[in-house]
């Protein structure tokens, strides 16, 4: 071989590594944003409400909001779904603890409140009066709010089912928020779903409700991020 040919042969080699090099330097560095972004914070969404997101009787792994965080993370969402349910909690004792239960660093709430009301057959105008300053309060914060809508008993009668049931739709639509019309859509009334008082689901109740809810989720999701 000439000398100018190993030479040509030479400078081929170099520009070979050297582009190997950029190459190898360009895909770790990509790398290293794809690590940055997996290291961000989760997202922060608040299930706020009563015993039917605390997970009443139920072991811990089953309650809605643990349920809901696993299939949002299994869809690739890098999000935490904090518990923030009481059993037994009316309106009225959500709208008390509801600004030290929800914190500045919370992207988006999932308000579920309104059950015990009916329960305990409480006038449907205090309920619309709490509920609607909570919503209140959460837009003055700019947390957007994914309202999960309740039914009254049957056993009420037609006047008070009409008031109550009124309440969600119209406070979303004031307010703006997210509306899923009945958190129990699917478990309600179906005796395999629901523990033995008829009124709290199972384990498989919760993700049937889960399964239905997580379009809405998303949409809350959605918003957290405008």
């Amino acid at each position: 071989m000439s000398g100018s040919r190993k030479v040509e042969a030479k400078s081929g080699v170099l520009r070979f590594f050297s582009g190997a090099v950029v190459a190898l330097g360009l895909a770790l560095t990509s790398a290293s944003v794809g690590m940055a972004q997996d290291g961000a914070e989760p997202m922060k969404l608040v299930a706020f409400g009563d015993s039917l997101t605390a997970g009443y009787q139920l072991p811990p792994e089953d309650a809605f909001p643990v349920k809901l965080e696993k299939a949002l993370q299994e869809r690739g969402y890098n999000i935490t779904i904090v518990n923030a349910g009481v059993s037994g909690d009316t309106t009225s004792g959500g709208l008390s603890r509801l600004d030290w239960s929800i914190g500045d660093d919370v992207d988006g709430v999932i308000l579920e409140l309104g059950a015990n009301d009916a329960l305990r057959g409480l006038d449907p105008s205090t309920t619309r009066k709490n509920l609607d300053a909570m919503l209140a309060r959460l837009s003055s914060r700019d947390i957007p709010v994914l309202l999960a809508g309740m039914m009254a008993p049957p056993n009420l009668g037609d006047q008070y089912g009409q008031e109550f049931n009124s309440i969600y739709g119209d406070l979303a639509e004031k307010h703006d928020a997210l509306l899923y019309p009945f958190f129990l859509d699917g478990v309600a009334a179906e005796p395999k779903l629901n523990l033995g008082d008829g009124m709290h689901p199972t384990g498989e109740g919760v993700s049937i409700i889960v399964e239905k809810i997580l379009p809405s989720v998303e949409m809350l999701i959605e918003q957290t991020k405008s």
